[in-house]
């Protein structure tokens, strides 16, 4: 869904070989850092660290800012560069030889094509995991752990498990918050005997078309099965074709496929594009009532929409609390490292303390991983909401088909969930999930 265009936002005057227009702001003047956090006392300016990634414009003028106290403080030149092609161009420089000192990976299953490689720095080499501890929920330091290394560090988190609802529509019809997957089920019947649609969902996305309902098997999977089960399962080590997996199917399509619970019924699913399913909230009366979408909709809903006025989000209620008290499925951005160089590692310390993402959290839109990130920071009630969220989880877990080989998680999933829906109830259960399977690499 990224537009395929290059942009390279360069903080300091460095040339980087890669092309593109750059623009360049000074490093401070040299000064005394005996007494520096980051450099250990070392005098690094001048010096620069490269760092390539996948988001642009915006969101990497804001990372920009970002870096601003780390180069203020000791005069380290920090150039990112931002690629739509993020994806393809980051194999070729690594395998090429020429890597960048961090790459910014939202989809950590390529960065672990790397680990497996033995192309990534072991950053159990550069940090005690008592101050990783200190810096990161262990949700986050076990999804950074593949093959037994520390993969990378976080900086950026998205939530997903959200229902979105128009408030003042759900005010006026005496609707309560459910914090139950029972009462949310209870929820949907009540509205449809009152004669409302609970749900829209449409999970068009052009060449990305499922993606939308894997996210909703994740997050069922989460609720109803041990966190080891979703971690084998991401891994290829616990199958599809599993009765975990399988119920979950079955809990989600006893949503998507009762009659009368979403807006168009089944037919509609597949043809409404993600970012147009929202707006079903926003007719006079609503054409639906609940929405499950993660943190970054509300990009897609119609101008003049106000957040906490005209619609507002609950958690997804979990299903099993002995399972799984909290849990929530998000996203976000691991940085993995290439090359060991002081300043690399100066950087690196600096990233995983919550002050690298103030500036960007103080922007809103954002939500920082990061233990010793201020509340206080974020500008609106909405982005400290999704923040006490993530905070909360028990456990969180990263999108399942991020973490997955690309001909399943943005392959075979995608494809095989548009199918079973599309051909409902045609395509027995069992074979969308042996399917799925037949298609891991390797088997």
């Amino acid at each position: 869904m990224r537009v395929a265009i290059v942009a390279v936002l360069v903080v300091v005057a460095v040339v980087f070989a890669a092309c593109g227009p750059r623009t360049e702001q000074a490093a401070a003047p040299a000064r005394d850092f005996t007494d520096n956090p980051w450099t250990d006392g070392q005098d690094l300016s001048g010096t620069t660290v490269q760092i390539f990634g996948a988001f642009v414009d915006e969101d990497a003028r804001r990372f920009n800012r970002s870096m601003q106290p780390f180069i203020e403080a000791t005069g380290i030149n920090v150039v990112y560069e931002g690629s739509g092609d993020f994806e393809s161009l980051i194999t070729v420089r690594v395998e090429g030889g020429s890597p960048p000192d961090m790459a910014a990976f939202p989809q950590p299953g390529l960065l672990g094509d790397f680990v497996g490689g033995g192309q990534v720095i072991d950053l159990n080499d550069w940090f005690s995991m008592d101050y990783l501890q200190q810096q990161y929920d262990q949700s986050w330091l076990d999804m950074a752990t593949m093959d037994g290394i520390m993969s990378g560090f976080w900086h950026r988190a998205n939530v997903k498990s959200l229902v979105w609802y128009p408030v003042k529509a759900w005010e006026e019809a005496g609707y309560d918050i459910p914090e139950t997957w029972d009462e949310l089920m209870e929820l949907s019947r009540q509205m449809v005997a009152n004669g409302h649609t609970p749900w829209s969902i449409g999970i068009e996305s052009a060449g990305a078309t499922g993606w939308v309902g894997t996210d909703w098997i994740e997050d069922i999977l989460l609720r109803i099965a041990p966190v080891e089960v979703y971690d084998e399962w991401v891994t290829g080590d616990h199958p599809f074709d599993s009765p975990e997996v399988r119920r979950a199917f079955e809990i989600m399509g006893e949503i998507w496929f009762e009659p009368d619970f979403v807006v168009g019924g089944i037919d509609a699913i597949v043809g409404v594009p993600f970012g147009d399913a929202p707006n079903a909230l926003f007719t006079d009366p609503p054409s639906a009532w609940m929405h499950r979408q993660a943190s970054f909709i509300p990009a897609f809903f119609p101008s003049g929409v106000e957040i906490g006025v005209d619609v507002d989000f609950f958690y997804l209620p979990p299903i099993d609390t002995d399972i799984a008290p909290r849990p929530v499925l998000g996203a976000g951005d691991i940085y993995g490292v290439f090359n060991d160089r002081p300043e690399v590692r100066a950087l690196a310390r600096f990233m995983t303390q919550g002050i690298s993402t103030r500036a960007w959290v103080e922007a809103g839109g954002f939500v920082s991983p990061h233990r010793d990130a201020d509340l206080d920071w974020y500008p609106t009630d909405i982005d400290r909401r999704f923040a006490e969220i993530i905070a909360n989880a028990d456990p969180f877990r990263f999108d399942g088909s991020d973490l997955m080989p690309g001909p399943v998680g943005a392959g075979s999933f995608w494809s095989e969930i548009t199918n079973y829906v599309n051909n409902y109830p045609n395509v027995p259960l069992q074979q969308t999930l042996r399917n799925i399977d037949a298609s891991w690499p390797g088997r």
